[in-house]
């Protein structure tokens, strides 16, 4: 099954371009959720994911609800920083459906009552608490390289 990358509603190009680097590196697919905070054919999406954003598998989407309507058997995960579910403690080596990780605003997060009844789903990168979260490209590469090392790092030499 396939590995997948939501933005819900970026609002740094420069973060978006560096996800869409290492989707390109991992064969991950990106989401991305409008509203978005920049043009995808803006110079700081394209400078950080240099030469390699036409390459990269990056689809827009009106809204989450779409993402939902076009993967209706996916498995979805909403990375948070509340929460008590570690993504280390969950058991990615052997998916049955397309795994989805979606990710907040940079800035906000999710709205309130986004993640009601999702609890279960939420997933948190452990932290100190010195700081409010991870750089929004970072903690993508935490989630995507775990979940390609719990499965052997398919493909990739």
């Amino acid at each position: 099954m396939s590995l997948h990358i939501v933005l819900y509603q970026p609002e740094i190009p420069a973060n978006t371009g560096n996800i869409a680097r290492t989707c390109l590196g991992t064969g991950a697919t990106l989401h991305l959720v409008r509203p978005l905070g920049f043009s995808t054919s803006d110079k700081m999406v394209r400078r950080a994911g240099l030469d390699y954003w036409q390459s990269a598998d990056v689809r827009e989407h009106d809204s989450i609800e779409n993402v939902y309507a076009n993967y209706p058997n996916g498995t979805f995960y909403y990375i948070e920083n509340v929460g008590s579910n570690y993504y280390a403690d969950y058991d990615f080596s052997n998916p049955e459906t397309d795994m989805l990780f979606v990710f907040g605003r940079e800035g906000s997060g999710f709205p309130p009552d986004f993640l009601v009844g999702k609890e279960k789903q939420c997933l948190r990168i452990p932290m100190r608490d010195q700081i409010r979260s991870l750089n929004l490209s970072n903690s993508a590469a935490i989630i995507i390289f775990e979940v390609l090392r719990q499965q052997g790092f398919p493909g990739m030499a």
